[in-house]
């Protein structure tokens, strides 16, 4: 499989280099945003008054499912390996009166023969990491927009195919990641957008989750539960150092401050900890003599990684899935005039409470919290807590994704967001492997980043989306 993977990916990056750019105009929505002929920066396909989804992969929680509650949206198409997954697909499907996608399964290559079928417009690709660039450039290849669950690229070289490709065939490729969507994410870029902090100086994501349970666990098919099918992730961790998960911490920062669109990554810096964490939780559950032991682990219990900004911001991230503390991605965000600080919630601005601010108020929190609550989440956060996954941030997102491509108008994230975040994942393993060595971060946008100005993450229209979010219901 792994050399197949680097035979389609080389292919695939060199197939049209020539005219990946040739005879390519703007058009309206990416004149507007001013953006260089052939480059994806706010383009926009035609309205799609149907939306046809076909989700490939129905591992935890298949959350691409989950578009079928939205009006004018049908999936069309489902492929998994597994059965079990695939009875519990069409029956969600069909309890939101969506009709019976057509099923692809049977074959470790079904994903190609749903991503040549006609009746899809847009593939969502829930599968193992290893398999997300893959999918993704077959699927924009046939025609496709592509969405990609987290993280949707593992190297450099994914990073550029996926780029290259989206520019070329004209489809978008996004990365879902739904804690940009976040109640208190957004909070922050509501503030940061009516320029509460400041100037913005530093931020600071993580993803702090103990999964040792998770790594460790036996998938049940039946269940869809219990572990990673076939210990892939697991698999991942013995094999790679550095943050190979950075975007969910990251993603929300790059969007206050506006990264790929008035700044831009320059190098970073990455050090891994020891590893201790998974080699003693295999030995205690599973005892000395067991696979589980003696399995060795590359990826350290912390990842500490920096990364300075073209216009001189630094931005911490941390990635820590093998130690006993509460869940945080941090989220924080810091400039001239105040901070915001989450797990647990806390904001202190000098309009608020003067200058040389030394502790947070709980009260002016609270308050701040209400005011500046993101638009997005007045319209529709209360329905999306009861749809859709992760407090609700998970259904924004795809409400947000939605109402775009029905519209017309140009996603919130497109495949320079994907390749900027994602290069961590192989920058931070080459610098961790040697003494913190600063790595240089490709500019993925060949410059466009100088020109463009913040875009997306904006209401929807419920009227025009058919939806009554008056009384949620399960």
């Amino acid at each position: 499989m792994q050399t197949n993977r680097r035979e389609f990916l080389r292919s695939t990056f060199w197939m049209g280099a020539a005219a990946a750019t040739a005879g390519i105009t703007c058009g309206k929505a990416r004149a507007e945003a001013n953006c260089p002929s052939g480059s994806m920066m706010g383009w926009a396909d035609k309205p799609f008054k149907t939306l046809r989804v076909g989700v490939v992969g129905l591992g935890r929680g298949a959350l691409g499912l989950d578009l079928a509650k939205i009006p004018g949206v049908k999936i069309t198409a489902v492929c998994d390996l597994n059965k079990a997954r695939i009875d519990r697909a069409l029956a969600r499907c069909a309890k939101h009166a969506n009709p019976a996608p057509r099923v692809f399964t049977g074959g470790q290559e079904e994903w190609k023969r749903m991503c040549d079928w006609d009746q899809v417009d847009l593939v969502y690709n829930g599968t193992p990491w290893e398999l997300h660039a893959p999918i993704a450039l077959y699927a924009m290849e046939h025609g496709k927009h592509v969405v990609i669950e987290v993280p949707s690229a593992l190297t450099i070289d994914e990073c550029w195919a996926l780029v290259k490709t989206s520019e070329r065939t004209r489809r978008h490729c996004m990365q879902l990641e739904n804690c940009c969507y976040g109640e208190t994410e957004m909070l922050a870029l509501n503030m940061c957008r009516q320029g509460l902090f400041g100037t913005l100086v530093h931020g600071e994501g993580a993803y702090i989750h103990d999964l040792r349970e998770y790594c460790y666990g036996k998938f049940d098919p039946e269940k869809g539960s219990g572990g990673y099918w076939d210990y892939w992730r697991m698999r991942y961790n013995r094999e790679h150092g550095g943050n190979q998960y950075p975007t969910h911490g990251l993603g929300p920062i790059c969007i206050d401050m506006d990264i790929n669109r008035g700044d831009n990554f320059d190098y970073l810096v990455s050090v891994d900890s020891l590893q201790a964490g998974f080699q003693e939780y295999g030995k205690g559950k599973f005892g000395d003599g067991s696979q589980e032991a003696s399995w060795k682990v590359k990826m350290a219990d912390m990842n500490t990684t920096i990364v300075k900004t073209k216009l001189g911001r630094t931005i911490m991230v941390q990635h820590n899935i093998t130690g006993p503390r509460p869940y945080s991605r941090i989220n924080l965000i810091s400039g001239t005039k105040g901070i915001l600080q989450d797990y647990p919630l806390r904001i202190a601005l000098e309009t608020e409470l003067g200058a040389g601010v030394h502790k947070y108020d709980d009260k002016v929190t609270a308050e701040l919290r209400q005011k500046y609550r993101h638009p997005l989440w007045k319209t529709a956060g209360e329905y999306a807590k009861v749809h859709g996954g992760h407090g609700g941030m998970d259904f924004l997102m795809l409400l947000r994704l939605a109402w775009c491509l029905q519209m017309g108008l140009p996603l919130d994230m497109n495949v320079y967001d994907l390749a900027a975040w994602c290069s961590l994942n192989e920058l931070t393993e080459r610098s961790a492997a040697n003494r913190g060595r600063s790595m240089d971060v490709p500019d993925f946008t060949g410059g466009a980043w100088k020109t463009q100005k913040p875009w997306g993450f904006d209401d929807v229209d419920l009227a025009k989306m058919g939806l009554d979010l008056k009384v949620p219901k399960a």
